[in-house]
């Protein structure tokens, strides 16, 4: 039986999706030529043909009879270094804005339920405040040294994370869409999100980024909660948006204090011979003490590309093994802020497993032995 579907739809819902006609044919189980006849209004496809296409492409099947295409807004402000394009999500973006926006609403009810009224550090500040005094008031909130005594960049990651959960942001990073293996998050179209929210902000690192540049784009998007505005960032140092620039700022100079860098910075005839003195001294990635070289001139816009691209060519050619237990790296995709909130309440018999199961990635009958080997209790 044909599906009196609108061809419209059909060449809408593929492009929003990014996907090429013979990748979905394949995907569909019919010939590239099928596809875009159906998409030309040539032939028609079957009902299951129709409903496979939907499927493949992230829409839900009804969309297929509208008149046209409906009007999508972009869920969150986008920040990113634009370059003459007209601001665009793909739908994994989008899926992902979405999926972050209902454990945030989630939370946010939680938080209500438990007294909560409003979190302090929102907004604290704006772009007019000045950099020094937003770096001040989050080493103060965060209880962070300028320069951290001890342990490497990822330890101090991890610490800041600890930090920034304690103060009620939640910190989700994920490398895919939910737990969809077959739809991977790209770097090339951001780095990170900030879901500004007076009780339950949301901070978003996209983990398909080199491990050395998260740092970076923690503390970048934890500034956007300071000044109250959210939005999708890819935290380019050539950005030409205001808040962006600020946000760049405040990261930077958190990080790597200005006054000590400059003092210990040497004019070797190879620049990269620094790195390893300021990455024990800072206690941050080599990235993070590139783009700062880069900010006070002391390397050449060529020279930062040059060693950030092997860094993001010797990231994508590492081997996977080694990847933490499902369990923990659920964890950290959803917050462990969040992880323990719900789980407390399924466990306390306010809420069913399987809702708690779809909120944190947790199989029903597994949550009892996650809360206590991830959560502690």
């Amino acid at each position: 039986m044909e599906a009196l579907i609108n061809p419209e739809i059909l060449r809408w819902a593929r492009s929003r999706a990014r996907i090429s006609a013979g990748t979905l044919a394949k995907s569909i189980g019919t010939a590239e030529d099928n596809v875009l006849a159906w998409e030309d209004g040539v032939k028609r496809p079957s009902f299951n043909q129709a409903m496979n296409y939907a499927h493949h492409t992230h829409i839900p099947f009804g969309y297929l009879y509208l008149a046209k295409p409906p009007v999508e807004e972009l869920p969150l402000p986008d920040l990113r270094t634009v370059n003459g394009r007209e601001p665009s999500y793909s739908l994994a973006l989008r899926d992902t804005i979405r999926w972050a926006m209902e454990r945030q609403d989630w939370y946010r009810s939680w938080l209500l339920s438990q007294g909560y009224e409003r979190n302090e550090v929102v907004g604290l500040f704006n772009v007019s405040s000045g950099v020094p005094a937003v770096v001040a008031s989050i080493r103060k909130n965060l209880r962070i040294e300028d320069m951290p005594k001890r342990g490497n960049f990822d330890d101090y990651f991890s610490k800041l994370v600890q930090g920034i959960e304690n103060l009620g942001i939640l910190v989700m990073r994920n490398s895919i869409v939910n737990n969809n293996t077959s739809r991977p998050l790209s770097v090339e179209e951001f780095r990170g999100f900030a879901m500004s929210d007076a009780l339950a902000p949301v901070i978003f690192i996209n983990t398909a980024d080199c491990p050395e540049a998260r740092l970076f784009t923690l503390i970048h998007e934890l500034a956007h909660i300071w000044i109250g505005k959210s939005g999708v960032s890819d935290a380019e140092p050539q950005t030409h948006n205001r808040e962006e620039i600020f946000c760049n700022a405040v990261a930077a100079e958190l990080l790597t204090p200005e006054r000590e860098f400059r003092s210990l910075w040497r004019d070797f005839e190879v620049w990269t011979e620094n790195l390893p003195y300021f990455t024990r001294t800072f206690h941050v990635s080599e990235w993070v003490i590139a783009r700062r070289a880069l900010t006070f001139g002391f390397i050449s816009q060529e020279e930062y590309r040059s060693f950030i691209g092997g860094k993001i060519a010797a990231h994508k050619a590492r081997s996977k093994d080694g990847a933490p237990p499902y369990s923990r790296l659920q964890t950290g995709r959803v917050s462990k802020s969040l992880a323990k909130a719900v789980a407390s309440e399924a466990l306390s018999g306010r809420m069913l497993f399987r809702d708690a199961s779809r909120l944190i990635g947790i199989k029903p009958h597994k949550i009892s032995d996650y809360s206590k080997k991830e959560l502690g209790f």
